[in-house]
This record gives C-alpha cells, sequence and structure tokens, in this order.
C-alpha cells in the first residue's frame, strides 16, 4: 500500500478542476469592450462606402456575429492631439454648442442600432482651451469641467437619443478628488443618477485615496485602471467596487496579439478580480504610418479601396462575448492549470454555463505593455466536474481556436462537436495557443460576408472642392487632422467659386493630451510618395499674424506631429513666404516674397521630385 501511494506522487495524478456554484458565485461580470479614439482611431471607417461598412460594424457589434461586443467606449473629443489625431470638441467655446461634429455620435448610434443593450461610455482625453482659462489643467474651475462634460452626455440623449452608462474623469492624467465630486453632484442635480462614474484610468492610486474618503467612495462606481498586467492591489479589492482593466490590450492585430488578448481576457478576472477589460482600440481605421498602426481588432484602413480584415482579436473577443452578457456572474471556482493556462467559467444563474480556456504561451502572447514575465505551458489533459446546479447536465457546446504558430495554420472560433458529460465529468485535450468555450447556449454564430475588395494604395490623383451641401460628418474624407481642427465650412460671403471650403476652426490652444504641435496640420494620402505636385487655395483670415502651409511627404503624425519633417511650403500675411524641411518651420529651405495678404483668396502649388543622379 506504501509502495503504491508513493508511486503515485511520483507520477502524479491528472487535477480535476471543479466547477460549482454550491458556495455561491464570485464577482459579476461586466462584459467585454473596446475604445473609439484616444484619438481619432476609427477617423476612415465613415468613409467606406456601403455595403463594406455595414459589414464592418456588424463584425464589432452585432449581436452572435463577430466580436459582439458588450461595451463601447469613445473619446469626448477635445480638439487636441490624443494618439492619432484630433477628434473635435462639442464646445469649441463656452458660447458655442454643436453635438454634429466628429463620428462618434454616428458610431455609437451604428453600436446601438446592432446591440440595444450595449453599454456607452465616454471619457475626455483633452479639452478645448477655454475650459482651463489660460491654463493647461482642467481642474482649477471644477464647475466649468464638469458643465462641459455633463453638456455632452445631455446632448447624446437631446440628440441622438443615445443613453451614457459611465463617464471617466481624464484619460492617463492625474485625477482631481474635488472635481469628482462636483461631477458626482452635478450628475446627481441633473437627475443622472444612474450614470456611473469611472476613475481614473491611469492605475489603481485612486483606490487608496477612496478607502480613507467616504464621499470620494460613493461617488465612484468603476475603479478602472490601464494595462494592469491582469493584477490589481489590495486596496482596490478591499473597496469592494467592480474593477475594470479600463483600457487595455493596444497590440498589433496578428496571431501573437489575438494571444495577448485571449490570455488577458481570462487571466485579469483569475488574477486581478477584474470584471471587464476594454480593448484599445476598436478598429485601426487610421493611416497604417500613424502611431501605432494596426493595433485595433480588425483592421480597416482603405475606405478608398473597400479592402478590410477581420483578424484574430474579433473571433477571440467572440469566444466570450458571444456566450455570455453583462450581469452574469464568474464562479468562484475558476484557477490556473496545472500545465499552464487559465480557465474562468460564468453563469447567468439560471443553469446556463460558459466555460473559456486558454493555454496561450508565453512568446505568443505578449502584449506591447506592461512586460510578460516568463511562463511554461505544455500539452495536457484537464478533466472538469461540475457541480450544483450543473450536476445534471449531459453535454457542452464547444468553439475552438488555435492561433497560428510557425507553420501551424490558425483555427478562428470554430464550432466542434458537443462533449458529453458524465456524471459531472468532462475532460477537454488541450494544446499550446488554444482557446476553447464550452458552454449550455446554442446560439454562437461565425459571421462572414463575402471576401472584401482586394487591397489598393491612395489614388494618386485625387482632389476635393468641398461642394457638400448638407454633409453627414463635419470632416472631409480622408483628411485626418493631427492638430487643430478642420470643419466644412459654407463661406455664403463669397459669390464665386469658394463657397464651399474646408476651414481650421479653433483660435485657442486646447488642454493638451500630448505636446501638441504649434501648427495646425490635416493630413491625407501616402506618407511614401516621392513626386508629388499638390495645389491647394487658400484664404488666410487673421491679419498680421496669420499664415498657411501645403506640404508632402509628412513623415511624422500623431503624438510626436511636432516633430514632422517633410517639404513644407508657407506663405505670410506680410507677403513673404519660405520652404521647411520640418513643421516647426526651423529648418529653412528657402525663403523671399511671394505677395500674399489676408483675406484674399490664393492659389498654392507645391512640386516635389526626387533628383536622379
Amino acid at each position: 500500500m506504501w509502495l503504491l501511494w508513493a508511486l503515485l506522487c511520483v507520477q502524479g495524478v491528472r487535477a480535476v478542476y471543479e466547477l460549482s456554484d454550491r458556495g455561491g458565485w464570485g464577482r459579476q461580470f461586466d462584459g467585454i469592450g473596446a475604445v473609439s479614439g484616444g484619438g481619432a482611431t476609427s477617423r476612415l471607417l465613415v468613409n467606406y462606402a456601403e455595403p463594406y461598412r455595414s459589414q464592418i460594424l456588424d463584425y464589432l457589434f452585432k449581436p452572435n456575429f463577430g466580436a459582439s461586443l458588450h461595451i463601447f467606449k469613445v473619446e469626448i473629443g477635445g480638439d487636441a492631439q490624443t494618439t492619432d489625431g484630433t477628434e473635435p470638441s462639442h464646445m469649441h467655446y463656452p458660447d458655442d454648442q454643436n453635438y454634429f461634429r466628429g463620428y462618434e455620435w454616428w458610431l455609437m448610434k451604428e453600436a446601438k442600432k446592432r446591440n440595444p443593450d450595449i453599454k456607452l461610455v465616454g471619457l475626455p482625453w483633452a479639452f478645448p482651451g477655454w475650459i482651463g482659462y489660460g491654463k493647461n489643467w482642467p481642474y482649477d474651475f471644477p464647475d466649468v469641467t464638469a458643465y462641459y462634460v455633463v453638456s455632452w452626455i445631455i446632448g447624446a440623449k437631446q440628440y441622438h437619443d443615445l443613453d451614457i452608462d459611465y463617464v471617466g474623469i481624464w484619460n492617463e492624467r492625474a485625477f482631481d478628488v474635488p472635481y469628482i465630486k462636483v461631477l458626482r453632484n452635478t450628475l446627481d442635480r441633473l437627475g443622472l443618477h444612474n450614470i456611473g462614474i469611472i476613475a481614473a484610468d491611469g492605475n489603481w492610486e485612486i483606490a487608496s485615496e477612496m478607502v480613507i474618503d467616504p464621499y470620494l467612495y460613493d461617488a465612484v462606481q468603476i475603479i478602472g485602471a490601464h494595462y494592469p498586467g491582469t493584477l490589481t492591489v489590495e486596496d482596490a479589492i478591499s473597496t469592494g467596487k467592480q474593477l475594470w482593466a479600463s483600457e487595455d490590450y493596444s497590440t498589433f492585430n496578428d496571431e501573437v496579439g489575438g494571444g495577448c488578448w485571449a490570455r488577458i481576457l481570462n487571466q485579469n478576472y483569475v488574477n486581478g478580480n477584474i470584471t471587464s477589460t476594454i480593448s484599445w482600440n476598436l478598429v485601426a481605421s487610421y493611416y497604417e504610418q500613424l502611431p501605432f498602426g494596426l493595433e485595433g481588432l480588425m483592421t480597416a484602413k482603405e475606405p478608398w479601396s473597400g479592402n478590410y480584415i477581420v483578424s484574430s482579436p474579433i473571433w477571440i473577443t467572440a469566444h466570450t462575448t458571444q456566450f455570455t452578457q453583462p450581469g452574469w456572474y464568474y464562479l468562484r471556482t475558476v484557477g490556473h492549470l496545472e500545465n499552464g493556462g487559465t480557465y474562468v467559467a460564468l453563469t447567468d444563474r439560471k443553469g446556463n454555463i460558459t466555460i473559456i480556456i486558454e493555454t496561450m504561451s508565453h512568446d505568443n502572447s505578449i502584449c506591447i505593455r506592461p512586460p510578460l514575465p516568463k511562463f511554461n505551458v505544455s500539452a495536457q489533459n484537464a478533466t472538469f466536474k461540475l457541480d450544483g446546479s450543473f450536476n445534471d447536465l449531459k453535454s457542452l457546446q464547444v468553439w475552438y481556436s488555435k492561433l497560428c504558430t510557425n507553420a501551424t495554420k490558425p483555427a478562428l472560433f470554430t464550432k466542434k462537436s458537443a462533449i458529453p458529460v458524465t456524471g459531472g465529468l468532462f475532460t477537454v485535450e488541450l494544446g499550446v495557443d488554444e482557446v476553447y468555450t464550452l458552454t449550455t447556449l446554442t446560439t454562437g454564430q461565425k459571421g462572414s460576408y463575402p471576401k472584401p475588395p482586394e487591397s489598393q494604395p491612395f489614388p494618386r490623383k485625387y482632389m476635393d472642392d468641398f461642394n457638400v451641401r448638407n454633409p453627414p460628418f463635419s470632416e472631409a474624407p480622408y483628411f485626418a487632422d493631427q492638430s487643430g481642427v478642420f470643419e466644412y465650412f459654407t463661406n455664403t460671403s463669397d459669390p464665386g467659386e469658394h463657397v464651399f471650403t474646408f476651414r481650421q476652426v479653433l483660435t485657442q490652444r486646447p488642454i493638451t493630451w500630448v505636446s501638441d504641435a504649434s501648427q495646425a496640420i490635416s493630413v491625407i494620402g501616402d506618407y511614401s510618395w516621392s513626386n508629388v505636385m499638390v495645389t491647394c487655395d487658400i484664404y488666410i483670415e487673421t491679419p498680421g499674424t496669420g499664415s498657411a502651409f501645403i506640404a508632402a511627404r509628412v513623415n511624422q503624425g500623431g503624438s510626436l506631429s511636432n516633430l514632422a519633417k517633410g517639404i513644407y511650403f508657407w506663405v505670410f500675411v506680410d507677403g513673404t513666404y519660405k520652404v521647411t524641411g520640418d513643421l516647426e518651420g526651423k529648418i529653412v529651405l528657402r525663403k523671399g516674397l511671394a505677395g500674399v495678404r489676408a483675406r484674399q483668396w490664393h492659389t498654392l502649388t507645391l512640386h516635389v521630385k526626387v533628383r536622379r543622379w
């Protein structure tokens, strides 16, 4: 008897993982989501022609079709650069309110059209300059900032019939306790008690303030941290508040990115009690050469061709979202597998159960941030024991993904034969870099559309006269603002050919999120063009100090726009011109007289040619 026991100890006994609700449930599940913004990450999506635009939206939002997202978070535009571009504010100035600028309103409505139950979140990355009264800081006048944010919430309802569910403070920047309390009081005073505050979209440090400040504790509904590495802190757990990875992922949407997403969707709860994970970003719908190109759940960066790519993170998302809903509960019996990987189980508390298993290896699940400590995963057979409400189940539906490693062909969100359950037991043969969903639900579906058009470069010849009487969006197609805000403008004072124009509308520097360029700039086209001719009619409105430029071969956008090199042709209202090699105008290549004056139309033409030696 002793010899047999010793032999079993040496060889090991296969673990049995219990899945039971006998001891109650774990935390409530709040859903999986994605971010549009931070910034201008959906800029090109609006310019897709039908049916391709609707197809992309279906892959993102339509229930039981693709990613089937539960939560949709958008930037509250603040007129400043916030990663890949600027998004316009609904209030450029205190006496200006316009709830039709930009594309986030449209995108939220499209999400709601497909899934009326989707939760909506708004978060500022930047603020228009008037809020700071000359300072690059939004908290000195908390009533003003709260008024600005709450106006966006009210405008969403009044003009678009959109109910915002949550609002944040200031993305990845310092939080201010008095402002959070003022925001909560403002919401409550206006009858918006149902809108939860998420704080503080940085790290977990606000939790240490909440445990000693009962008023702050009451004001905050969700503690949201960014890129937590699947971990939380004791103060956050001790509050008893719901904990979110309110921004996470931010990784190329290849198979390694899919592995990153699969790992953190499970491990954020297993390791950190995190009940919602939100991807930055929703869809990589911006010029690829801008920062963090191809870092959405899917890619849609060519509206001129109609091409888009349904990437692996869409189907990894579906493993959870198509078989759960916000309001379900995690079981307490979740955890790590013996040979690496994790499992979670959720229930609607009505007899349904969904189990998600991931076995992502280290090298095939590295996220861009934070650093990932080394770990090992190997093939294994995992036996699970259903107990409690699930003891009498006879079978479970199975969905399977195998992410591509080396020469292995990926299998993404494939329906397998149901797995039998005998005496509450079932066994799954697990390889490495796999995801399994086992569920009582039978509603899952891998949606599909015909293959989209082939990829094409930006058209070599392109022109726009902005002659649109009722533009559906405030921005002209394909233009991506990097500093300043450009909008369609009907110039009724001009009886000639310049009635319909594209106008830079800001006259005050916003409260910035990064180091915005000092010059307004909007980019379009292909940065790799070498022989280029750019022609533009320009009108400078500001006498004395006004200027304008056109440029080609601009090599930098996004958060580092101020460092952009290229060929810039500037004209000034004093009649001079210069050609520079940078946006800041420090590398002067040529200068002279041009005869340009304010409040007159002029045509600028820039030829850039590669010299052949």
